[in-house]
């Protein structure tokens, strides 16, 4: 690995790897059979997306075989992965060599390729951005059929930097080339309450400015808000040892631990996944918070992607939606949502957040862009400001009258009013005059018809907004 003048990491050429080369060209056989000018999707066993698809699905490809890590390089802190590799495979794949990525989202089965196209976020966010941040290399099938590798210097550079939050409308990534850090074995955590919201995004300020609270070094920084005075900011340390570590993968649960522990330690696997095991606090709407589902689950069933699926089959039949009208109760509206919006305005929008939409939890999250001067057109952010992501996954009663929608439109644009920005992994409102100037439209549209011309893959609006 090279650096160049300000300091960013560069791609260098690395080894080949036929088995994945042939995959690739099994890949671009099978668009190539799909008839005439069809739009085409990826044909996916799982997603963390939570938008539902109002018309008929287009023809699929399977990129099942997509899931191999083909190399983990101790030397130079780098790893070549698959597009559809989860961060679960990643991590079990880097662990052993004392590394890691330099930031792995909450859920073990989010993928490479989808924390790339369409943004990711972790307590390492404060201090290392987001996933796309740390990739050097991406190989993207484009929508016609073409293979192209691209770095930050290329001639591929303006799809290298226009694909995070493009999900998947410019093209494919089948592979990645990504920067490693060093690990130790435990982290060290220190659960920091506050009572009030200035004080508390003051304090979340200054530590991930210093990087240091009470003379200890912070490499992770996350919180969660449980009311208007009960706030607490997460403080994560690597260590070499640890006194004892607890276990939140089956019958304890970690969200709860906060309002009880002032410190804590995990292994570092487990740390990366301790949101995983009850989908930060969304188990308790599946009824498995008590200890005697928890007994009957085990650990392998206790984990996001079996609550997803859980999920996909409430959308498909309405269940939840059923049982509230049998019990006479009102209708609800889901809102799934991660936004973020600068430091000196996060006060004002938890105090909206609160006053408006009754939920509770709230996950918090520092995010700052690397140092570098890069720029990512389609999901800017100032690089001298510190952002903070706010995290909301629930359902809201809707008042009679009320239309589905009214609650997330209203976050959209008090978002917005904030200078905020808004991820699109879920149901979105904008009008698409809006969504074009908050989403860098010209710029989109020059990337779609360098690499997608025949318009084989959606647009970003038709995907995210009208559901397609």
């Amino acid at each position: 690995m090279t650096i160049d003048q300000a300091g960013a990491p560069q791609a260098r050429p690395g080894p080949a790897f036929p088995e994945h080369e042939t995959r690739v060209d099994d890949l671009r056989r099978q668009l190539a059979a799909v008839a005439g000018e069809a739009t085409v999707r990826l044909a996916k066993r799982t997603s963390n997306l939570f938008r539902s698809r109002a018309s008929a699905q287009h023809p699929g490809l399977d990129v099942s075989g997509f899931t191999h890590v083909l190399r983990v390089d101790p030397e130079t802190l780098t790893a070549d992965v698959e597009g559809m590799v989860t961060y679960e495979q990643l991590v079990d794949a880097t662990l052993p060599h004392g590394l890691m990525p330099l930031v792995v989202p909450q859920l073990k089965t989010i993928t490479l390729g989808g924390a790339v196209t369409g943004l990711g976020i972790e307590s390492s966010s404060f201090r290392s951005g987001m996933p796309h941040e740390s990739v050097l290399e991406l190989e993207i099938m484009t929508g016609d059929g073409g293979i192209v590798v691209a770095t930050p210097d290329n001639e591929h550079r303006d799809l290298f930097h226009g694909f995070p939050n493009s999900y998947g409308t410019l093209g494919y990534a089948l592979r990645l080339r990504i920067q490693l850090e060093p690990v130790k074995p435990f982290v060290k955590l220190r659960h920091v309450r506050h009572h009030d919201r200035e004080t508390y995004f003051a304090a979340l300020g200054e530590v991930c400015t210093n990087r240091v609270y009470e003379g200890e070094a912070v490499d992770f920084v996350d919180g969660t808000v449980f009311g208007p005075d009960e706030l607490y900011v997460t403080l994560g340390t690597f260590t070499d040892s640890a006194p004892e570590t607890s276990d939140y993968t089956w019958l304890d649960i970690y969200y709860r631990s906060i309002q009880r522990r002032e410190t804590d330690h995990l292994t570092v696997r487990d740390y990366l996944w301790r949101w995983d095991t009850d989908w930060f606090w969304c188990s308790r709407a599946f009824g498995v918070q008590s200890r005697l589902p928890r007994l009957l689950m085990g650990r392998r069933l206790l984990r996001s992607s079996v609550y997803w699926k859980l999920v996909a089959l409430d959308r498909r039949f309405g269940i939840a939606a059923k049982l509230l009208k049998l019990r006479r109760m009102p209708p609800e509206e889901t809102i799934v949502q991660d936004i973020e919006v600068p430091l000196a305005r996060a006060a004002e929008f938890l105090e909206f957040f609160e006053r408006e939409i009754p939920i509770s939890p709230v996950w918090i999250c520092p995010l700052r862009q690397r140092p570098g001067g890069v720029r990512w057109p389609l999901y800017e952010l100032d690089p001298d400001e510190l952002y903070v992501n706010f995290g909301f996954w629930s359902a809201v009663p809707l008042d009679p009258g009320e239309r589905d929608g009214v609650h997330n439109r209203m976050i959209e644009a008090e978002v917005t009013r904030l200078g905020g920005h808004k991820s699109l992994y879920s149901d979105s409102f904008y009008s698409e005059d809006e969504f074009w100037r908050l989403y860098n439209g010209d710029a989109y549209g020059e990337l779609k018809r360098a690499y997608d011309p025949a318009a084989r893959l959606l647009g970003l609006y038709e995907k995210c907004v009208r559901r397609r």
